[in-house]
């Protein structure tokens, strides 16, 4: 994968956590919030970890994935309480 379609990805990932929270969004999604989330964020780590070591390394890129996923939505959490955004994140 080139970086330019990465990019692309990661914007659209982005933009699907905004989506899910906004208005009329995901109704679970919108009413999470970094202390009902951390679990989740945990569980996904672990899966990875776990997938890492069982040299599963397509499991290992999936549980990525969803560890990447976890990131977005706390940063989406937090841009909602003007704590910080995404790109603080990637600084």
């Amino acid at each position: 994968m080139n970086k330019e379609s990465a990019g692309e990805k990661f914007i659209e990932l982005v933009e699907i956590l905004s989506r899910l929270r906004g208005d009329g969004g995901c109704p679970w999604d919108r009413e999470q919030d970094e202390t009902t989330i951390v679990n989740y964020f945990l569980e996904e780590v672990y899966e990875a970890v776990e997938a890492l070591h069982q040299g599963n390394i397509s499991s290992f890129a999936e549980e990525l994935g969803d560890v990447l996923m976890e990131v977005v939505f706390f940063a989406q959490i937090f841009k909602e309480k003007n704590a910080f955004d995404i790109t603080d994140v990637l600084e």
